[in-house]
């Protein structure tokens, strides 16, 4: 990053700050904060997707939350993530991408300290919606930020830093749910699992304003407002559906607003098609290249696997293997540190292999699920934790290889202006997979167990589970063809 890049006042560009390619030189230690603010940023966004598991039983005693509003304290946050990520990211492309992340991380630590002194279940659903509503406006402005301010290797290093953080929230989630309530700070129980982002948002909002250089395209257009409520309807008429199908066993209201929403968003492209010469909220043409639209489908497959498995694995290792809640969570940790360090790999690769990384972390990941199969199918329930740690560790292993570089190399050829929205599409991508995945659910596991605890019925479910996920990872192995051979600097 330049010095003028990382001051105080908005730089207006639809390129990256000037740098040179190895690395900022004058102002390298603003450069790296500005980095470990944007990283931060997404840390803690992450974390609160996952750090109310835990806590949940607290949670429902203290406030006498019933099981629908169990559900809603973590669909109430996915959800507005869901609708916002489009237009969070197309704000950020016409509004200044730091402005908006810091509007964002103002929502966003408003809400957390809500959340923190919700005496009830509905205050505390509205605060984690407001929460979901800043992180929707927070996410697309940091992988924008990283794609427009670095360049070459240094892109390629960031964005692997990028997946590091996603899986090691993943682990941090929900051990700091349990280890926050179990302290029982001062008497508050669970609320420092929110409250804790007070002071962590404050930094962001201090050390952001100050470090995270300002990027936005050199004409603001006016948002594309009938593009946002058409855009919004149709995820929602199709989310919550998705969300809800299950517990309420796919009643007839479901199936006509999954209908409703598909027509929705029939219009809606529709209405994109009409704007692409007038500030659209999509800039379809983004779809005209196979590197951008074959990464956000291979994000998709991600979402959708990430959506089957990860609900019926908890599944199997409680109802068919008798695992305590304690124990499932250390399988949980095993797959987290397993995918910290193939993030890990794909971050010091710094782009050198292209899509080879994470291609290869897809078959590593579907040879390691198919192992994982046979080791389930030939154990019974004698399966224990140590056992199982070869092939769930290998299975995080390689997700972490993909994150990673399939945001780098989906993004890499994005016009800058464009940045906001790509980044809006590629994280909504993963969302609607892990809502498509979640419904799945109800067809290839609870259609066989009928909801039961018996455990040989939830064993040979989640084998079926299995051949689904491994199917997907083969169709990202496959859909990653579309990204490039090489990178730019294999290229110079």
């Amino acid at each position: 990053m330049s010095s003028s890049a990382l001051g105080n006042e908005p730089q207006h560009t639809t390129g990256p700050p000037t740098h040179p390619t190895s690395g900022p030189s004058k102002r390298g230690l603003a450069a790296w904060i500005a980095l470990l603010v944007l990283l931060g940023a997404e840390l803690m966004d992450m974390i609160d997707q996952s750090v109310v598991l835990t806590a949940l039983p607290a949670i429902q005693q203290s406030t006498g939350a019933g099981p629908d509003a169990v559900q809603w304290l973590t669909t109430g946050y996915s959800l507005p993530i869901a609708i916002g990520l489009i237009t969070g990211g197309r704000l950020g492309d016409l509004y200044g991408r730091r402005r908006i992340l810091l509007i964002g991380t103002v929502v966003f630590t408003t809400a957390s300290l809500l959340c923190g002194l919700a005496a009830g279940p509905g205050v505390l659903i509205g605060a984690r919606a407001l929460q979901g509503v800043g992180a929707a406006l927070m996410i697309p402005q940091i992988l924008a930020t990283l794609h427009v301010t670095f360049e070459g290797q240094n892109r390629s290093r960031v964005f692997g830093l990028y997946g590091a953080v996603m899986s090691l929230a993943n682990v941090l989630g929900p051990v700091m749910g349990g280890l926050l309530t179990e302290a029982d700070l001062f008497g508050l129980s669970w609320r420092p699992i929110f409250l804790v982002n007070v002071p962590v948002g404050l930094a962001v909002l201090l050390l952001g304003r100050r470090f995270i250089p300002e990027s936005t395209v050199k004409r603001a257009d006016r948002l594309d407002l009938t593009g946002v409520l058409l855009s919004a309807s149709a995820i929602v008429l199709i989310v919550f559906p998705l969300s809800e199908g299950h517990l309420r066993h796919w009643p007839l209201w479901c199936f006509a607003l999954l209908a409703t929403g598909l027509l929705v968003l029939g219009v809606f492209l529709r209405h994109q098609q009409r704007k692409q010469d007038n500030a659209p909220l999509v800039p379809l043409s983004l779809f005209r290249g196979r590197q951008f639209s074959g990464g956000t489908a291979a994000q998709l497959a991600l979402g959708l696997l990430c959506g089957l498995f990860f609900m019926t694995w908890t599944l199997y290792l409680q109802d068919g293997l008798g695992m305590s809640p304690f124990h499932a969570a250390l399988a949980f940790v095993l797959l987290s540190l397993g995918e910290l360090a193939g993030a890990t790999v794909a971050a010091k690769s710094a782009g050198r292999f292209a899509r080879r990384l994470p291609q290869a972390g897809a078959l590593i990941a579907l040879a390691a699920m198919a192992a994982y199969g046979f080791q389930v199918a030939g154990s019974q329930a004698e399966l224990t934790l140590v056992a199982m740690t070869a092939p769930v560790v290998l299975i995080g292993f390689g997700l972490g290889m993909v994150s990673g570089p399939l945001a780098d190399m989906s993004l890499a050829g994005i016009p800058h202006e464009d940045a906001g929205a790509a980044s809006g599409l590629f994280n909504t991508a993963i969302h609607l997979g892990i809502a498509f995945g979640t419904a799945l659910t109800a067809l290839v596991f609870f259609a066989a167990t009928g909801g039961t605890p018996d455990a040989g019925l939830n064993r040979d479910a989640f084998i079926t589970v299995l051949w689904w996920v491994g199917s997907l990872l083969a169709l990202m192995w496959a859909l990653m063809f579309c990204l490039p051979k090489q990178t730019d600097t294999q290229a110079d």
